[in-house]
């Protein structure tokens, strides 16, 4: 799982990354070709990034938690406030076992008595 999360994020920022790269390569090809101005060329690359990765981080977030809450639910892995309420049912289990378990024993204890008194009768 903890693999399958790393992919993921490697995989966005290498996206990130190779978008940013692209756009600066024609951010300078513009500016070797005097289009614009070596300023405005790093203005639009600085206004570009700023602006989408706001977005791309969220919308990553957003798929990842998506990916890890399938994962879990397909592998029944329970969630952090799952905890309590098993805690809870399992100690409420171990009660009621503890009880039959006395149960049992005096069970046992009256069928004992019952045939000891059979026999002496």
């Amino acid at each position: 799982m903890e693999n399958l999360i790393r992919k993921v994020l490697y995989t966005g920022v290498g996206i990130v990354a190779a978008t940013t790269e692209r756009l600066q390569m024609s951010i300078d090809e513009l500016v070797e070709k005097g289009k614009i101005s070596e300023e405005e060329g790093k203005k639009v690359v600085d206004d570009v990034v700023k602006h989408t990765s706001g977005t791309r981080k969220d919308l990553y977030e957003g798929r990842l938690r998506k990916m890890i809450d399938s994962a879990l639910e397909k592998i029944s892995i329970p969630q952090n406030d799952t905890f309590p309420k098993l805690e809870k049912r399992l100690k409420s289990l171990e009660v009621k076992v503890g009880l039959l378990a006395k149960e049992v024993e005096i069970q046992k204890a009256r069928r004992k008595a019952e045939e000891q008194s059979k026999k002496e009768a």
